[in-house]
């Protein structure tokens, strides 16, 4: 038989004494655990990153007091956080752009990055890079895409063979009956609505929810039923659906936001949300929905950003009626400069210039193409009505978005984005958080470093201004023999003065950079000792 010792009512009381303090030390670092890890959850922001296409510098009020056009509640969100004066796209067109901004990469790290039409794919975001939305998934963030995704897909026909091509007969082989499996849910969202590529004006006009086109097309888009003006002129012909309606698509993106704002707040109201809202607006066509038509003095393209500055005050209003608004993150941009008929019939027509002050617009290597509004909202972090003149670009939103929620990104991923948490917490009194930006074009690139811009090329690197459209704004070539060209913008912020033979010192310093940069991350050039250019 087993003997079990017996104890003295003081040694029992001793060792309850002993396990009853060691099991409070284990309640008390429990329940610290417990509370510190939600302390730690709940220090992550909410995310809503707002996204207009084309776009313009000087379209948004707050940016271009000359506009013609009210940006209340854009204005009002520059107000309430801080205003970038020198922000920009990594490219004057639209597909690169945004690849950048969702991987932190320049698009040449992608190779050949086309600008997408219809069903052009495949996605140019490869299986296995990571994504912003996937890093901010890895952080236990709900992550959720509405709106224009044009980054390719992947289409199929009826015998599983891959259609790469983006025109109506392309279109018209698509089996809809098939997944797409390079859709933004395979990238790192867990929802999307949206569309392929840009919703007013390429040849397959249908929705997409997760993988699937619910809805296909089934006719040709019949234009005699749309709008007639000068900036109706751009949506191809291509298949559409049933359900799908040209003037009221950012309207459904409107709703479908909402709608996902107002489902996860309700069911995971402890959870961090990503909503990146990637409008249709503002590019052509201009086709503003009914309710916003004739409501502003410039005309239908006036009109549509309005339009999209009504939306920005749907969301913000979505956020603050859902009681979330104080802990988001609020970004808004654009993904490039103003498109070439909208800036040159509204200078024209209405006196309103989308690319004011600076030279050049879409598809541009001048500061019109690519230099962007950026605004950042976070109550409590960025101080209201701030402004910082600090040069930044859109491949950052990446890395930013790491810091804010305490992510580590790996290596090698997002190699070309720099953290931007310092300047929006501190304003512009800290170091520059960037040695220099790049820019791609269609010709080439080009690279800033402090008040110094070169261009590797000649010309606009997009544009012909020798066309009867731009050539009224085109100006005088002071390095004609130049191969490429140097600008001082402290000095010459129009870009008119090509000091290229002037100062070959610095032509060389910028062109050697620019080599560097190519064959390693940018982010790691950044992080270097790089003096500015004497």
């Amino acid at each position: 038989m087993l003997r079990i010792p017996s104890l003295s009512f003081a040694g029992d009381a001793r060792l309850v004494r002993r396990l009853l303090a060691r099991g409070i030390v284990c309640l008390v670092v429990l329940v610290a655990l417990v509370c510190g890890i939600a302390q730690a959850a709940g220090t992550n922001p909410n995310i809503l990153f707002i996204f207009a296409d084309d776009l313009g510098y000087g379209d948004v009020s707050c940016y271009n007091a000359q506009s013609k056009v009210p940006t209340p509640r854009i204005d009002q969100l520059a107000r309430e956080g801080m205003r970038f004066t020198d922000a920009h796209s990594p490219s004057t067109v639209c597909t690169p752009a945004r690849f950048s901004l969702l991987t932190g990469a320049m698009p040449f790290r992608a190779g050949r990055v086309p600008v997408f039409v219809g069903s052009g794919g495949p996605c140019v975001i490869k299986e296995g890079q990571l994504t912003l939305p996937q890093m901010l998934r890895q952080r236990g963030y709900t992550t959720a895409m509405t709106g224009k995704w044009h980054v390719g897909l992947s289409f199929f026909d009826s015998d599983g063979r891959p259609i790469t091509q983006g025109d109506l007969e392309s279109v018209k082989r698509i089996d809809f009956t098939r997944a797409i499996p390079d859709a933004p849910i395979h990238r790192g969202f867990d929802c999307f609505f949206g569309t392929a590529c840009c919703p007013g004006t390429d040849t397959l006009y249908a929705f997409i929810v997760g993988d699937r086109v619910p809805t296909p097309p089934t006719q040709l888009l019949d234009k005699s039923r749309l709008p007639k003006h000068p900036y109706a002129n751009d949506n191809r012909m291509g298949m559409i659906a049933p359900d799908y309606d040209i003037e009221q698509v950012d309207m459904v993106f409107l709703q479908k936001s909402k709608e996902f704002l107002e489902e996860h707040v309700k069911r995971h109201p402890g959870k961090p949300f990503f909503l990146y809202h990637a409008a249709a607006a503002v590019h052509l066509p201009s086709f503003a929905a009914p309710q916003f038509r004739g409501t502003t003095a410039a005309g239908p393209h006036g009109d549509f950003i309005r339009q999209f500055d009504a939306i920005v005050g749907e969301l913000l209003d979505t956020l603050e009626r859902l009681g979330v608004a104080d802990n988001t993150l609020v970004m808004l941009s654009s993904d490039n400069g103003p498109e070439v008929t909208s800036v040159v019939r509204m200078r024209a027509d209405y006196g309103h210039d989308g690319a004011r002050p600076w030279r050049g617009m879409k598809r541009d290597a001048w500061e019109g193409g690519h230099r962007v509004p950026f605004i950042v909202r976070w109550p409590g972090k960025v101080k209201p009505g701030s402004t910082s003149t600090q040069t930044v670009s859109l491949t950052d939103v990446m890395a930013t978005c790491a810091a804010a929620c305490g992510a580590t990104l790996p290596p090698h991923a997002a190699p070309d984005s720099c953290n931007l948490l310092p300047i929006l917490l501190n304003g512009d009194g800290i170091k520059p958080v960037r040695e220099f930006t790049v820019q791609q074009s269609v010709a080439g690139f080009s690279i800033r470093q402090g008040p110094w811009k070169y261009l590797d090329h000649r010309g606009s690197g997009g544009n012909n201004y020798d066309s009867p459209e731009l050539r009224p704004f085109a100006l005088p070539d002071t390095a004609p023999e130049a191969p490429g060209q140097l600008y001082n913008l402290a000095d010459d912020p129009g870009e008119t003065t090509n000091l290229y033979f002037k100062h070959p010192e610095i032509v060389r310093k910028l062109k050697s950079l620019l080599e560097t940069i190519k064959t390693q991350g940018g982010r790691a050039a950044n992080q270097s000792v790089l003096p500015h250019p004497a």
